[in-house]
C-alpha cells in the first residue's frame, strides 16, 4: 500500500481531520470513491475480527470502580478458575473502548494475564460507537482528572484478590502517552508499555 495513505490515516486517527475530508483525500489519491471504499477496510480496526475473539478458558466482564466524579467503566478479562495473577491495565487509543481495544484486553488474558481496559470516556457517558464523536470527546477530557481515574484504575488493579499484586500498563497511541505518564507519576507500576504516544515531562521522569 501507498505510504501516502498510510500518512493520511495516521492524520485522520491521530488529528482533527474529519472522517468527510479524509474520505475526499482517500479518493483522491485513489483514483476514485469506489477504489476508497476497497482500501478503506485494510486501513481500520476489524471489528468484526475482533467480535469473534472468545476462548472457553477467558471470562470477561464488565465493571466499574471508583473514578475522580464519577464511576469509571472497563472490561476486565482473565484466565477462568486462575488466581495470583499478574495485573494488566489496558489504556486505549483516541477512539476510546472499542471493540479493537476489548479484543487486546481478551487477548492478553489469553496469555495468562488479569487484564482491565478501562474506558476514559466514562466521565462523559462511555465511548460512542461514532469514532470521530470519540475523538472530539477526548480532547475535552480533564487531563489532570484523566490521570487520576488511571492512576485509580491501577490501585484498583493491586486490590484484586484474584490479582498477584504486581501490576502493568500498556497503552496505544493517546493511550500510549498515558502509559508514560502513569510510569512517571505511579512508583509503584512495575512496567509501562507504550505503543507509540507523547513522552512524559522530562521533569517528572
Amino acid at each position: 500500500m501507498d505510504q501516502k495513505i498510510i500518512n493520511l490515516y495516521d492524520e485522520y486517527t491521530h488529528s482533527e481531520l474529519s472522517r468527510k475530508d479524509f474520505m475526499k483525500k482517500l479518493a483522491i489519491m485513489a483514483g476514485s470513491t469506489a477504489l476508497a471504499m476497497t482500501i478503506l477496510p485494510m486501513l481500520e480496526n476489524n471489528y468484526a475480527a475482533a467480535a469473534d475473539f472468545n476462548r472457553d478458558d477467558i471470562e470477561v466482564e464488565n465493571i466499574t470502580y471508583t473514578g475522580v466524579e464519577s464511576e469509571m467503566k472497563a472490561v476486565l478479562a482473565k484466565p477462568k478458575g486462575k488466581k495470583n495473577l499478574g495485573c494488566i491495565l489496558v489504556i486505549h487509543e483516541n477512539r476510546g473502548l472499542n471493540p479493537h481495544i476489548i479484543d487486546v484486553t481478551k487477548r492478553i488474558a489469553a496469555e495468562g494475564f488479569l487484564a482491565v481496559g478501562v474506558d476514559a470516556l466514562s466521565p462523559l457517558g462511555g465511548t460512542p460507537a461514532d469514532e470521530d464523536q470519540a475523538r472530539e470527546l477526548i480532547g475535552k477530557l480533564d487531563p489532570e482528572k484523566n490521570l487520576q481515574n488511571y492512576l485509580r484504575g491501577l490501585d484498583y488493579l493491586r486490590k484484586r484478590k484474584d490479582g498477584n499484586g504486581k501490576v502493568g500498563c500498556v497503552g496505544f497511541c493517546w493511550g500510549g502517552g498515558m502509559a508514560n505518564k502513569l510510569a512517571v507519576n505511579d512508583p509503584k507500576l512495575q512496567a509501562a508499555v507504550a505503543y507509540y504516544g507523547a513522552q512524559a515531562n522530562a521533569a517528572d521522569a
